[in-house]
């Protein structure tokens, strides 16, 4: 029996622990289940790549409905995506507190239909006020995350983020494409860095939370192959990650950048070192955090360099 069949069983052996409803304020349940931090960070990653475009013109008004358009889209796709996943997430301690996972929100019609108008509302304001190849971005980035990971992927293979992760892309090339319709290295550049970084991140919060994916059935690839060897191919995913943040240098960007892709790689690959000869949860979760670190110190180098272009 392999180790995922192993886990999966076990899982099913185990009752689940009862969902108690816990009373957040209102605003805390917003925030959850639209999934706002995450959706600010994909946020500045499509102003990051708006940045990094050394020629064109976008307007103070086209960057505010940039950066409102991508972050109403991914939070229409994160609603959708807790939405599906309610019963598996009240499986697992680290979710069973979402709010329609415990109850304090009631699934139905009304919420799709919510989620629907907030995407059309995100993809219609970039079309009319920027143009429609970010607003084709901007939908593809919340749809592949909606339909192509939660529904096609997750429950189907260990690669699913792999492939998930394109919804950060997407959010880079839409906001390439407010500046300039036509995306030249630079920006092509940082939507391959965003689905690389995608994997090491998410694989490192997966190690820390193994035994909860299995007793939810869902085949993470700690899961499937087991943390110890899940941690060797986190840390070989990052050095590729550093590896591919490196190349934008070799296209025009300054010493900004170069500064943020090579202390934020640094750290992110000593975590990464760290917990492939530990896979404990505790270096997982420093995986992780650094994977942030990481991330936004190529955001602000992007920033940084354009100041000063």
């Amino acid at each position: 029996m392999t180790h995922i069949e192993n886990s999966l069983v076990s899982s099913r052996l185990t009752a689940p622990t009862p969902v108690v409803c816990p009373v957040h304020p209102r605003w805390r349940l917003v925030l959850g289940v639209f999934k706002l931090r995450i959706g600010v960070l994909i946020m500045f990653t499509a102003l990051a790549g708006a940045a990094i475009v050394p020629h064109g013109v976008v307007t103070p008004w086209q960057t505010l409905v940039l950066a409102l358009s991508v972050l109403l889209a991914s939070a229409s796709a994160g609603a959708f995506n807790q939405y599906v996943e309610a019963d598996s997430d009240r499986l697992m301690a680290r979710t069973r507190g979402r709010a329609f996972a415990s109850g304090a929100l009631q699934r139905g019609a009304h919420w799709l239909l919510l989620m629907l108008g907030m995407l059309v509302a995100a993809v219609t304001a970039a079309g009319l006020v920027i143009n429609w190849t970010a607003a084709l971005f901007v939908l593809l980035g919340a749809l592949t995350y909606a339909l192509v990971y939660t529904i096609g992927l997750k429950r189907r293979t260990p690669w699913n983020i792999v492939i998930g992760g394109a919804a950060g892309s997407f959010a880079v090339l839409a906001g390439a494409a407010a500046v300039s319709a036509q995306l030249g290295a630079l920006p092509c550049l940082l939507a391959l860095v965003l689905l690389l970084w995608t994997p090491p991140h998410f694989w490192s919060l997966a190690i820390a939370n193994c035994d909860q994916y299995a007793a939810a059935g869902v085949p993470m690839l700690p899961v499937v192959v087991g943390p110890e060897r899940a941690a060797r191919i986190v840390h070989w995913s990052t050095m590729a990650l550093v590896t591919v943040s490196m190349l934008p240098m070799g296209f025009g960007l300054g010493w900004a950048y170069a500064l943020g892709a090579a202390l934020g790689g640094t750290h992110f690959l000593r975590k990464t070192a760290a917990l492939a000869r530990e896979p404990t949860r505790a270096r997982a979760m420093a995986a992780f955090f650094a994977s942030m670190v990481q991330l936004s110190a190529l955001i602000v180098g992007v920033w940084i360099d354009a100041a000063l272009r």
